[in-house]
């Protein structure tokens, strides 16, 4: 059953809401002390003609936090003489709209890449005014934040089936809601793990992007779908599985609903794709069982990750959905990819000429190598927790998890840290 939720406002009129773990106690939702703050207004997009691509400016981001101190993240719940992003003592998962957004917080179309050809084609050589009308507009959309756990330290990986679960229900809420809204073509939910990822923000969190427009990738995996669909009759991404479950040596996780492997294909030095066995478009089309199995196979898979060095590894979540209103779901299949740049313990794949300049990737190791040594790794089990414990007794509890683990020795295929 989807857990439950609760929202109200933010002082600037921005929206957030709370969801719950099962039996977990309603949190007590405070009304937002600090003073009214006018949001800033919706930045810009710019259209590429030589890519046929949106390109979003958003110039007020560049005051956003970046890597407060614990005491000041605004990720952590409110305290009474510091009030936060989140006006609770305590709470699951909380959702709100960013404070400091890349799109949005208007809400409205773009003009397609062919009317903006067209626009362009006929327009003077000499009316610049037409020309930049033509490829310009308001940077509409929406940017939200998703708060994994109250606690300042810890991981996706480190919280258990039941607060995995209600993240996933979240996921599933904000999918349907956004993608109802004005203007939307696309829902985008993220993770980015580590400060060699770029994070801005240590806090458990992850992000979601509602764009008004269906994004370059998404453009070309979804024209590929569509046209194995066309030819054979199938999704192209459930021929992928059913090759990758016979083949074998990519598996790493094959439960009764899902799929975890790296694929045949692999861009990065550690890159593993999750798939659902059933044929959805989207995150809110998964039944209950469904959420269930991911609740378990996603964690896991970022624990084996997590196991392959002595520290923690940075990456990449990101979830593939169907555009919200694509021509023939029946081509679309919901997945994650994980990916990550880590190459060797202390080596990071940077993108260098080929990659970054031309998009031609040049793989360090094998899938089947990154396969191998993922299913090797040994599993530390994760308690769930049995009794509500308050925000301070969990920080203390991982302060001394992490004490007495720094002492250990550290072992390449022993539990992750």
């Amino acid at each position: 059953m989807p857990a439950s939720h609760r929202r109200t406002n933010l002082s600037d009129g921005r929206e957030i809401l709370f969801f719950q773990d099962p039996d977990s106690p309603a949190p007590v939702i405070a009304a937002d002390p600090r003073p009214h703050e006018s949001r800033p207004d919706s930045g810009t997009l710019r259209f590429d003609v030589l890519t046929g691509e949106w390109v979003a400016v958003a110039t007020h981001r560049q005051t956003r936090t970046h890597l407060p101190a614990a005491a000041e993240c605004p990720l952590c719940p409110s305290l009474p003489d510091r009030p936060t992003e989140i006006p609770a003592a305590d709470f699951d998962v909380a959702v709100f709209e960013n404070r400091f957004p890349s799109l949005g917080p208007g809400l409205g179309g773009v003009p397609s890449s062919h009317t903006v050809d067209n626009t362009l084609a006929e327009a003077a050589p000499d009316s610049i005014d037409s020309v930049t009308s033509a490829l310009s507009g308001p940077g509409y959309g929406r940017c939200e934040v998703v708060v994994f756990s109250s606690e300042h330290t810890g991981s996706f990986a480190d919280l258990g089936t039941d607060r995995a679960r209600t993240v996933i229900d979240a996921w599933a809420n904000r999918t349907a809601e956004l993608s109802a809204l004005p203007g939307i073509e696309q829902v985008f939910m993220f993770e980015n793990r580590g400060e060699e990822i770029g994070v801005t923000m240590n806090h458990p969190h992850g992000q979601i992007y509602a764009y008004p427009y269906v994004t370059p990738h998404t453009a070309i995996t979804s024209a590929r779908a569509h046209e194995h669909l066309r030819r054979t009759g199938r999704p192209l991404l459930g021929d992928v599985l059913a090759f990758e479950r016979e083949a074998g040596e990519r598996m790493i996780i094959d439960t009764d609903h899902f799929s975890a492997f790296v694929p045949f294909a692999a861009r990065w030095p550690i890159e593993v794709h999750i798939v659902p066995h059933r044929q959805v478009g989207s995150v809110d089309e998964l039944d209950d069982t469904e959420r269930d199995d991911l609740a378990r196979v996603y964690p896991e898979v970022l624990q084996r990750i997590d196991g392959l060095y002595p520290s923690p590894t940075p990456y990449i979540a990101a979830w593939h959905q169907a555009p919200v209103n694509s021509a023939d779901r029946r081509a679309e299949w919901l997945h994650l990819e994980i990916t990550s740049p880590r190459r060797a313990e202390n080596k990071l794949k940077f993108l260098a000429g080929s990659e970054a300049a031309m998009g031609a990737f040049v793989g360090d190791v094998s899938a089947e190598e990154t396969a191998a040594r993922l299913r090797a790794v040994t599993l530390t089990p994760i308690a769930e927790a049995v009794v509500p414990v308050t925000a301070n007794e969990t920080l203390a509890a991982n302060e001394t998890l992490a004490a007495n683990e720094s002492l250990a020795t550290d072992d390449q295929e022993g539990g992750r840290r």
